[in-house]
């Protein structure tokens, strides 16, 4: 089985995750990290045994040897930095959100269709195994009809505070950060939304410190999501049918959650076994994109570029709604 040879862009703290939870994955090579300093990329190759070390994003995306790269940057560097690998024929995962607006999401689609190179959204949750079985048993109509969908998603930063959580410029604020989880749990249940109201509580800088979202269905169901960064939340989902409820306890969005079914009232919890592994949960998306590169796909049946272009109109439409804008929403 050829051994898929991975590049990361980036060397923060989620770049240093996925490195470490790339090592799980079988017949994969991480042989490069770019950083935008030398001192920075050295740091990381020695910390992973990483056999290219380079001091731009440029540089990286020209390795003859790299196979894929992911983009670990920050949400406002995404559309560029996936521009610049995929126009070196550089196949890509890149971190959620995907870009600041459906607007870049789009253009990194057409680049990547019209140069036949495979790019993929890191939605990570997709791929986890208690996610996985929560579909299936909503599939297997063990809920019965779904007829609302609750998610909270909060904590309190530490200080020192990342300046990229407040700055309108990074794509700060919680529904672009932590928010986008909400909003892609509750349509993977209930699909596109029908009405959507959303309102906020503004940072100082104009960003949301707080996002509260409903989503309306024709069917009557309903979505409430909740994120924030004012408070310690229990960050668990629920989803409830007429016949039953998952809980999906905290972190509702990682591998160690756990899988609560109740069939009846409040007293009848089961705990339902999912398969769990060592690592953070990033070799799951892994795995599929090495899969997907030795099939020579250029687009994820899992997480597809429609399923991508759908969430980010939809995170467009609540920004709208709420009074979101950002610095790239402007540019054209």
């Amino acid at each position: 089985m050829k051994t898929i040879r991975w590049g990361i862009l980036g060397a923060g703290r989620i770049a240093r995750k996925f490195a470490s939870d790339l090592r799980l994955v079988e017949n994969s090579e991480l042989i490069a990290i770019g950083s935008r300093s030398k001192e920075s990329a050295d740091e990381f190759a020695k910390e992973f045994s990483v056999q290219y070390r380079h001091g731009s994003y440029e540089e990286l995306a020209q390795n003859p040897d790299v196979d894929v790269i992911y983009i670990a940057t920050p949400h406002n560097l995404h559309y560029e930095n996936t521009l610049l690998c995929l126009n070196h024929n550089k196949a890509v995962l890149c971190e959620k959100p995907f870009a600041m607006n459906s607007r870049q999401t789009k253009e990194m689609i057409r680049v990547a269709r019209e140069k036949k190179v495979f790019l993929m959204e890191a939605l990570w949750t997709k791929f986890h195994p208690h996610f996985i079985k929560m579909q299936e048993m909503v599939k297997q109509g063990m809920l019965g009809e779904i007829r609302s969908v609750l998610v909270n998603f909060g904590f309190m930063p530490i200080p020192p505070v990342p300046t990229r959580l407040f700055d309108p410029a990074l794509g700060g604020g919680t529904l672009m950060d932590i928010g986008i989880y909400n909003v892609f749990i509750a349509m993977s249940i209930l699909g596109k939304p029908d009405e959507i109201d959303a309102v906020i509580t503004p940072a100082s800088t104009g960003v949301d410190e707080q996002c509260a979202i409903l989503f309306r269905y024709k069917n009557g169901a309903m979505a409430q999501l909740f994120s924030t960064f004012s408070s310690n939340l229990a960050t668990e989902a629920d989803i409830c049918g007429n016949e039953g409820r998952i809980r999906l306890t905290s972190r509702f969005y990682e591998p160690s959650s756990t899988i609560e079914f109740y069939p009846d009232k409040t007293d009848s919890k089961q705990i339902i076994p999912v398969e769990k592994e060592a690592g953070v949960g990033y070799q799951y998306e892994a795995r599929h994109v090495n899969d997907c590169l030795r099939k020579e796909l250029t687009e994820s049946d899992v997480v597809s570029f429609a399923d991508t272009i759908l969430l980010m109109e939809t995170l467009d439409k609540i920004r709208k709604i709420a009074g979101i804008r950002y610095p790239a929403d402007e540019s054209k």
